[in-house]
């Protein structure tokens, strides 16, 4: 049992000296960096806007509450499901003209939802919005994976270091933006919006006058697909679906969570603090969970410990919601909602994308990630619009957050089991090029695939 206890400890395999996050920044090379700074500012302009589009819809144009749900539904769809589409555009066109093509149709996108009144407007709206994001965030997050690796070959330091700070940049501008957005919800929607298209006005002028045309070290990948061997394999859309109930519960702070603000607060003000709270939680405590999970769970059991972990979340609030609690104590309910959905979340996202090589073929990772993005989008579009017409039946209060509880511990279900059958070996991010010098030891076995939140930008 000692020994046991010991191994369980033991302090996970890697190197022993770190460079600290500031020397690394500093020692970057300018792409990098150009890109650590674009995902904050991603995020800035996205969560500044997003968190209050359902009580903007709800209220200020009056839709009804199954109609919320299928617009955020389809705002996700057109992000998460055209990933794959995207990936694909990248690796044919490049980085710089996904990156500007995307920045202005999501400046098109927000200036149109700050003046769309009419419910094809505001779907037009949302689309484009999350069109955008399906060109520009494979762009940026497949070519900073590249530049991380080129870094530890160089010998600069494990590739961690720098999709940390990719990470950390990320949820820096979803703490920023929901603070902003509420401190522009007191103008109006709309001008919350104009503020958000003038972030992504930044964003382009920048990467029009930075970005080098031509990215030395990147190749296109060769012609063909492999879609009818991904169709076929069952345990991999097993975990597509599983990852789909994890999102679908995740898109609930866009939708069941303001309505339980609301209700208990008055107003939707405090939500700002809500999503700073699960931002601020994820910069402070994602490497330390990963750490500590990583060579102790293995992606199916950290998934399962996640999703049951964010249906625990709901369950919170199904309790306390008979009692109809008001003011600061009926707001601890959608805090601790929001602390389980946040932990669970930091376990499940990593051991997805984790696990998503086992699967893969030999050159046809990005297809897997796109695949894994595009169906639980599908399946986000349905289950909001389901969810949207479940908050408005009338039901007793408790019965949407148990059916939402439900559903995400029977995704826990859904998980692939067993060994995954013998594949040809993933190898890293640019299979056509040469792999460059031996980057030294294996950091960890999932090590390399710190992922930002699913919902940015």
């Amino acid at each position: 049992m000692s020994r046991l206890v010991a191994r369980i400890l033991a302090p996970r395999p890697g190197p022993r000296s770190r460079p600290p996050r500031e020397r690394v920044w500093r020692r970057l090379p300018p792409l990098p960096r150009l890109l650590i700074a674009t995902q904050l500012a991603f995020n800035l302009g996205f969560f500044a806007v997003l968190p209050f589009l359902a009580a903007h819809l709800g209220t200020a144009i009056g839709m009804a509450g199954w109609l919320v749900g299928l617009v955020l539904g389809l705002r996700t769809f057109s992000q998460q499901g055209l990933f794959l589409a995207g990936g694909w555009l990248v690796d044919r066109y490049g980085v710089r003209p996904a990156v500007l093509t995307g920045c202005a149709l999501r400046i098109a996108g927000f200036v149109w939802l700050g003046y769309a009144t009419a419910t094809w407007a505001v779907i037009g709206a949302v689309l484009l919005i999350g069109f955008a994001a399906a060109l520009f965030s494979p762009a940026v997050e497949s070519e900073v994976a590249r530049q991380a690796v080129e870094w530890e070959a160089a010998g600069h330091g494990p590739r961690t270091r720098v999709l940390a700070l990719f990470s950390a940049a990320g949820q820096a501008g979803a703490f920023v933006g929901p603070l902003l957005g509420g401190l522009l919800l007191a103008v109006d929607f709309r001008t919350a919006c104009l503020c958000g298209a003038a972030v992504f006005v930044l964003v382009l002028a920048g990467h029009a006058r930075l970005m080098p045309q031509h990215i030395p070290g990147r190749e296109r990948p060769p012609a063909g697909g492999a879609f009818a061997p991904l169709l076929r394999d069952r345990r991999f859309l097993a975990l597509c679906c599983a990852y789909g109930g994890y999102l679908l519960a995740y898109n609930q702070l866009y939708l069941a969570l303001p309505q339980e603000v609301e209700r208990a607060a008055g107003s939707q003000a405090p939500l700002s603090w809500l999503f700073a709270l699960s931002s601020l939680l994820v910069v402070c405590a994602q490497l330390p969970v990963s750490r500590l999970v990583g060579d102790r769970l293995d992606p199916r059991r950290s998934m399962a410990a996640g999703l049951l972990l964010v249906a625990a979340g709901f369950a919170v609030v199904a309790v306390a919601r008979p009692a109809d609690w008001t003011g600061p104590a009926g707001l601890l309910p959608a805090a601790g909602f929001v602390v389980l959905l946040t932990v669970g979340q930091m376990l499940i996202v990593p051991a997805a994308r984790a696990w998503v090589p086992d699967f893969a073929a030999r050159g046809r990772l990005g297809l897997y990630m796109g695949a894994l993005s595009s169906v639980s989008g599908l399946l986000v579009l349905v289950g909001s619009s389901a969810t949207g017409g479940l908050l408005q039946l009338g039901l007793p209060p408790a019965v949407p957050w148990l059916v939402l509880a439900a559903v995400t511990a029977l995704a826990v279900l859904v998980l692939p089991r067993g060994p995954q059958p013998d594949t040809d070996p993933v190898p890293g991010p640019d299979t056509n090029s040469d792999p460059g010098p031996d980057p030294g030891p294996d950091p960890g076995p999932h090590a390399a695939r710190q992922p930002a939140p699913p919902s940015g930008g």
